[in-house]
C-alpha cells in the first residue's frame, strides 16, 4: 500500500502518522509542492493526504502551484474517489477545491484550544471512540468560510465554526493539528510566519508556554491521533486491504 503526501513546507510532515504508516508498512511518497517538485499520477497510490503549510489558498500568484494541487485533489475525490485527509492548509484546500470560500479568519486561532464535535461530528466513523470535545493545536489565521455545497460540518470551536468537515463518504479536512510529536511546536515557531502570528495573538515569548502546554497534553494528542488514524483506515476500506 502507497500513500501519497502534499507538503508546503519540509517541516510539516505526517507526523506521528510516519509513525503508523511504519506499523503497518505503507509506503508514502512527500511531494514537496514548495520546493517545485511535480505532482504524479495518482494511480499508483491508495490515499491521499495533505498537510499544512505557512501560504494561503488565494495566493495563487505567489504559488502558481496551488491551481495544479487543487486540481489533484478535485481528481483524487470526485475522479479516483481515493481516501483523504486534510490538515490545516490541507482542509482549506479541500474546501476551496470544491467551490468553497477560504478567507482570513476574523481572529486567528494559536494554541492548545478545544475543538468540539457535532451533532454529525459524533455520529460520523472517522469520531468513532473520540470524546465528543477535546484540546487540539489551532495555529491559523484562515478559515473555511462558507462551505461547498456537498459538506457536512464535523467539528467547531468558538473562533471557527468549520474545525472538521466531510466531502462525500471518503474525504475529510481537519482545520486542526493532530499529527504532533514532541518536535512539532519547536520546529514550527522556528518558521517566521508562524512565530509572528503565535506573538501577535498569544504575546511575545508565547513560544516556550505553547511548547509546556503542548507537551502536557502529548499523550492525549497521540492517542486521539491513532484513534483517528484507525478510524480513517477503517471507514475508507484501506485496513481490509491491507489484512487481504
Amino acid at each position: 500500500m502507497r500513500f501519497l503526501v502534499f507538503q508546503h513546507i519540509d517541516i510539516e510532515h505526517p507526523g506521528i502518522f510516519r509513525e503508523y504508516f511504519r506499523d503497518d508498512s505503507i509506503a508514502w511518497d512527500a511531494v514537496e509542492l514548495d520546493a517545485g517538485e511535480k505532482i504524479p499520477a495518482l494511480d499508483a497510490y491508495d490515499a491521499l493526504w495533505v498537510m499544512g503549510g505557512p501560504m494561503d489558498v488565494w495566493e495563487v500568484d505567489q504559488h502558481a502551484w496551488l491551481k495544479p494541487e487543487m486540481a489533484a485533489i478535485r481528481e483524487a475525490v470526485a475522479v479516483k474517489r481515493m481516501p483523504f485527509l486534510g490538515l490545516c492548509l490541507g482542509h482549506q484546500l479541500l474546501g476551496a477545491a470544491f467551490g468553497g470560500r477560504v478567507g482570513k479568519a476574523a481572529q486567528a486561532e494559536v494554541g492548545i484550544l478545544d475543538v468540539e464535535l457535532t451533532a454529525e461530528g459524533r455520529r460520523d466513523p472517522l469520531f468513532d471512540g473520540l470524546r465528543d470535545r477535546f484540546k487540539a493545536l489551532q495555529w491559523h489565521g484562515a478559515e473555511v468560510a462558507e462551505l461547498p455545497a456537498n459538506a457536512v460540518v464535523l467539528a467547531q470551536s468558538p473562533l471557527c465554526k468549520v474545525q472538521a468537515m466531510r466531502i462525500g463518504t471518503h474525504a475529510y479536512g481537519l482545520q486542526y493539528h493532530t499529527e504532533l510529536t514532541p518536535e512539532t511546536v519547536p520546529q514550527w515557531g522556528a518558521v517566521p510566519t508562524y512565530a509572528c502570528s503565535l506573538d501577535r495573538t498569544l504575546g511575545k515569548g508565547a513560544l516556550e508556554r505553547l511548547k509546556a502546554d503542548a507537551d502536557a497534553n502529548m499523550a492525549d494528542f497521540n492517542k486521539d491521533s491513532r484513534q483517528l488514524y484507525e478510524n480513517f483506515m477503517r471507514l475508507s476500506g484501506l485496513r481490509r486491504k491491507l489484512v487481504a
